[in-house]
């Protein structure tokens, strides 16, 4: 298992809290259990990747006002709601701000793991995005402002002698630049800086 895979586990009932933890323990999942929203927003990681079990009713913040939080936020993680208290509308809502699931107890506990893992195999693969994007940005911010500049018309497919006359320079200035771009940017062809920008813009 994946040790940067975190299942969080939100809920008011300490008995449901220990149930999932322990079903989640079994096969090898890291497992954090929170008795309130609050909690979770205060104790949450955001540089791991994993998914969130979210139980509904729950004072102060309910699980679907903590799933709407985390969307107004822009906080990135997948959620299971799990509740015994569930309808077609809440359902509907759950689904409508992003839940990969909606569970209603008693559920099978395999029907519970399979949703975790579909949900986790999502979150592996934003986080693997996330940090792709944050190499992105500063291998770009390394780059001077002109070479910023020639990256920018490289991309868009201009030849080299359109660069010179669009930027008043000389075609072996654009050439030297490039050059330098390619090694910051640790890209062996243009090819290669034209996919990296488009996966990062």
């Amino acid at each position: 298992m994946n040790s940067d895979v975190m299942v969080y586990i939100v809920d008011d009932d300490a008995a449901v809290r220990r149930s999932l933890a322990m079903l989640m323990q079994s096969v090898g999942y890291k497992v954090k259990s929170y008795a309130s929203a609050r909690e979770f927003l205060d104790a949450f990681d955001l540089s791991l990747a994993g998914c969130l079990v979210l139980d509904v009713r729950m004072p102060e913040i309910s699980g679907l006002d903590l799933q709407q939080m985390l969307v107004q936020n822009k906080i990135k993680i997948p959620v299971i709601i799990i509740t015994g208290h569930g309808d077609v509308p809440m359902a509907v809502r759950a689904m409508k701000e992003g839940a990969v699931d909606f569970i209603e107890k008693p559920f099978h506990d395999q029907d519970l793991l399979d949703s975790i893992s579909r949900a986790i195999a999502s979150s592996v693969e934003n986080q693997k995005q996330r940090n792709g994007q944050i190499k992105f940005l500063k291998l770009f911010s390394s780059l001077s402002p002109r070479e910023k500049q020639v990256m920018e018309t490289l991309v868009a497919g201009k030849q080299c002698k359109v660069i010179a006359s669009e930027l008043g320079i000389s075609p072996k200035t654009v050439d030297v630049h490039r050059s330098h771009i390619m090694e910051k940017m640790q890209v062996k062809s243009l090819v290669e800086l034209v996919r990296l920008s488009m996966a990062n813009t």
